[in-house]
Formats: structure tokens, sequence, C-alpha cells
């Protein structure tokens, strides 16, 4: 299964069959951006930068989604995941939540917007963050988890 997030404010989901369907909404979105999901398969986060919240679904066995609920009242243009389940989420620096929701960490950064970040380097314990004028990097003492 594959998900999507595309300009229209749809989640579009490929099965592994190959057949696209539009996953069924609620028209609560704005403007969703950002999508991962964990690395177990249970879950899928989803941010919509315009109503500034990120919703966590559950994904069912056969790649369904259900179980929509608010994550948290920030929204983001990119995401990731670390070792420990934490969401990294972008905007204004970087804003980290624990898999509860709960913000266990903000991480600054010198430039007016940050649009995404992933784990990287040959232990997977380096952050990226871009940002509208820059790059910066930054080591962690957790990994990023899949591919990145």
């Amino acid at each position: 299964m594959t998900l999507l997030a595309d300009g229209n404010n749809e989640l579009w989901r490929i099965s592994p069959a190959g057949e696209v369907e539009v996953v069924p909404r609620d028209y609560e979105e704005k403007r969703l951006n950002g999508i991962i999901g964990t690395p177990d398969g249970r879950y899928l986060y989803v941010a919509d930068v315009g109503a500034r919240k990120t919703f966590r679904y559950a994904i069912g066995p056969d790649g369904t989604l259900s179980g929509k609920k608010l994550f948290c009242e920030m929204g983001s243009d990119g995401m990731t995941i670390d070792s420990e389940g934490n969401l990294y989420l972008t905007g204004m620096g970087v804003t980290v939540f624990s898999p509860q929701g709960e913000r266990i960490q903000h991480v600054p950064v010198p430039s007016s917007w940050t649009s995404n970040v992933c784990f990287c380097g040959k232990d997977g314990q380096t952050l990226v963050i871009t940002a509208s004028d820059k790059l910066f990097g930054l080591r962690m003492r957790v990994k990023g988890v899949g591919s990145q």
C-alpha cells in the first residue's frame, strides 16, 4: 500500500494490486502536506499545515485508514520519525512530539521557515533540516527509522 497527499487536499491510496482510490475525508482539512507512516505499519501521520494540526490514523491490515484523531495542534511541511517513535515536525524550527502527542523538544533554527527534516549519515544519527535559505545538520542521540 502506498499513500500520497496531493495538491487538492486529498489522500490517495494505491493498493498492492495497483488500484488507486481517494481516501474518504471529513472535509475538515485545509492544506494537507506532510505525511509519514510508522515503521511498524500501524499508524499514518498526516499534517494539515493550513489548519495547523497533525492527525493520526490507524492503518488496517488491508491498508485502509480508520480512527482519525488529532495528534497535535501543529501542522507541518515535512516530517520524520526517530527510533523511539517520536515525530519531528517542521515550520518555525523543528518540534518533536512523543508517540502520545506530547511536545518534548523544540529545535530553533535561524531561518524564517523549515521545510523538511530527515535522519542521515552512516549511523542514521544526523538530523538534516532544510530551511528557506540554509541547510542544517544536528548530531542526535537517537536514530532515524525507515528509508529517509
